[in-house]
């Protein structure tokens, strides 16, 4: 039996899909590549062009489905928020006020002082709750909260 040239087309596209997979993420390349090695073997048993581009469609897209599905699973990102992000959302007192000069202010936030921005150059005097809404360098960017303001104890009371 003498193999004809489709095998080598066949061949050729899944070796070159394999080498592309190794250099682009989430599995989009690979599908392909095993589509493309399944229509080989199916040209070396002799079976026709038309079911080879059936089974490279079909396998390719089966298998795109099913790592598409395992890929986002894998990387998913995690609901646990760490170092400076855990902030985001959460509720914070002025203790130096946000003038409306676009000033900054400093907050405390979970029992840290940071710098602190207002959208818009809000004016927040101290005493004001507030909600980190994003983080902008070494500063926290602040809306009021929900509930007014709250008075922040001061060292002779």
């Amino acid at each position: 039996m003498q193999v004809q040239p489709w095998f080598w087309v066949w061949v050729a596209l899944s070796a070159i899909l394999f080498v592309a997979e190794i250099f682009t993420a989430g599995f989009f390349m690979l599908p392909f590549a095993v589509g493309a090695a399944v229509a080989a073997l199916l040209e070396f048993l002799g079976v026709s062009v038309g079911w080879q581009w059936v089974a490279f469609i079909g396998v390719s897209s089966v298998l795109l489905i099913s790592l598409r599905r395992f890929a986002l699973a894998v990387t998913r990102e995690s609901p646990e928020r760490t170092g400076v992000d855990r902030l985001i959302g959460q509720t914070g007192v002025v203790i130096e006020d946000l003038d409306p000069g676009c000033l900054r202010g400093r907050v405390r936030v979970a029992s840290e002082e940071w710098r602190a921005d207002a959208p818009d150059c809000e004016a927040m005097p101290a005493g004001t709750r507030v909600v980190v809404e994003r983080i902008e360098g070494t500063r926290l960017i602040v809306t009021p909260a929900e509930g007014g303001s709250a008075r922040e104890p001061k060292a002779g009371d």
